[in-house]
């Protein structure tokens, strides 16, 4: 470490630094600047673009809900085209639709479609737990229990534990499923599903 003995030998020291270094510091504030303009403009395009694919993603979900000719094929090309939040949302919606026309296979293409676009960990469980449900009305329960193993989290518990034993009851598995549905009456379900797997529980004794 350089030593100074007067206030003079420090303003000489700090000519020299600048003398020195000026150059690399000019460009080091412009590179500064720069990246600060740049990052700002990559956060308001972000912030655009995040509100042009919401408001798109209304606009679709809407026209489905209105019945509006056309909207489940334009939905499922918002849906491909947006690998995102809302992708995901709209695969989920788009997968209902097909649900209620027991067009099975095309949901599950679409619940598999939204599941690769979501990020966030809750989505993908919700999109799971649908999947989950389709491969139990398919008579897939190997792979209905594959898809339930996916799911992490407590609060999902319990309405694993129900899908699971219908899954596994769907295997001829009661004595699976009565496990299941038990371990769903003890775990934080609502009042409502932990009566439902009860009644499930006394109708295997039946």
């Amino acid at each position: 470490m350089e030593i100074y003995e007067n206030e003079h030998d420090q303003v000489d020291a700090i000519k020299r630094f600048f003398v020195e270094n000026g150059k690399a510091l000019v460009v080091g504030v412009i590179l500064g600047i720069g990246a600060l303009l740049g990052w700002r403009y990559w956060n308001s395009h972000q912030a655009d673009s995040a509100r042009g694919a919401s408001l798109s993603y209304e606009n679709t979900i809407s026209a489905i809900h209105a019945d509006q000719p056309q909207t489940l094929t334009a939905a499922e090309k918002f849906a491909a085209d947006n690998k995102n939040t809302y992708g995901a949302l709209a695969a989920l919606e788009v997968a209902q639709q097909y649900v209620d026309k027991n067009e099975l296979d095309k949901a599950v293409a679409l619940l598999s479609q939204g599941l690769a676009a979501a990020s966030d960990e809750n989505l993908k469980a919700v999109i799971n737990l649908r999947l989950a449900r389709i491969q139990v009305q398919q008579k897939k329960a190997d792979d209905a229990l594959k898809t339930l193993d996916t799911i992490k989290g407590e609060g999902f518990a319990a309405i694993v534990a129900d899908l699971r034993g219908e899954a596994l009851l769907s295997k001829g598995d009661k004595a699976g499923a009565r496990k299941a549905w038990q371990a769903g009456v003890e775990s934080k379900a609502s009042p409502a599903l932990s009566e439902m797997m009860q009644m499930k529980i006394n109708n295997l004794s039946v």
